[in-house]
């Protein structure tokens, strides 16, 4: 046989993985969406203790990917691993919300100023659509569903700017806000407020206004910290 000529192995090919199963290169990674998932609906609270022999057990893995998991968590700020005390859901301060909210309004509104300065027509129209489901939840005073919708709106815009370092900062912010049992939609008029304040981005973005934007949304973010500050007065009142 030539030697330019390749032999061809006769074994067969390996059979594929069954569906559903999770890769163990991947394990880690769905380990930690599920703990983040019980991390933000509270189920894992602010302050509590990682069990990681109860979380192995309840996964059904061993807690080699669990700590993994964990790191990947911690990377993000939401768990803290303290030497020799182990893991713990990370807590955010008051100290914390002051530090956090303007690092957001200076990331979102770069992002706001990046999307209006290349914002297309199909970009807009997606937009719209959000913006006018937002209008529905805020006109039937629905705020669980306003609150979840805004996100995508937030998140929207970081895609639009095409910046994809902005988009890692502000979501990874915002993952950690959502360690709070707080958001600023609870206040009364704050609902109302956002609305307005949506407005005012969406007007700067049609009119490709990166400026207008830039500061739209940065007066939105700084907007929101005054009203979480204002939750926290009411339930802790000086004296």
């Amino acid at each position: 046989m030539p030697a330019s000529k390749r032999k061809v192995s006769s074994e067969a090919p390996s059979a594929p993985s069954a569906p559903g199963k999770i890769p163990h290169t991947a394990l880690y990674q769905e380990v930690a969406e599920r703990l983040r998932q019980r991390i933000f609906a509270h189920q894992l609270a602010p302050g509590d203790w990682i069990d990681e022999q109860a979380l192995a057990a309840d996964f059904g893995i061993s807690r080699t990917p669990l700590r993994e998991a964990l790191k990947v968590l911690a990377s993000e700020g939401l768990v803290t691993l303290k030497p020799r005390r182990g893991c713990y859901v990370t807590e955010i301060s008051e100290r914390d919300l002051d530090d956090i909210f303007p690092l957001m309004a200076m990331l979102e509104g770069r992002s706001a100023w990046e999307a209006a300065s290349r914002l297309q027509d199909e970009d807009l129209a997606r937009l719209e659509e959000i913006h006018a489901r937002l209008e529905a939840h805020a006109a039937s005073g629905q705020v669980d569903g306003f609150f979840e919708l805004n996100q995508d709106f937030h998140r929207l815009i970081q895609e639009i700017s095409g910046n994809r370092w902005l988009l890692q900062l502000a979501q990874d912010l915002r993952k950690v806000l959502k360690l709070t049992r707080m958001h600023s939609l609870t206040v009364d008029g704050r609902l109302e407020q956002s609305m307005a304040e949506h407005q005012a981005v969406m007007a700067a973005l049609r009119a490709r206004d990166a400026t207008a934007a830039e500061h739209a949304m940065r007066d939105h973010l700084l907007a929101g910290r005054r009203a979480i500050a204002r939750i926290s007065t009411q339930r802790n009142p000086p004296g």
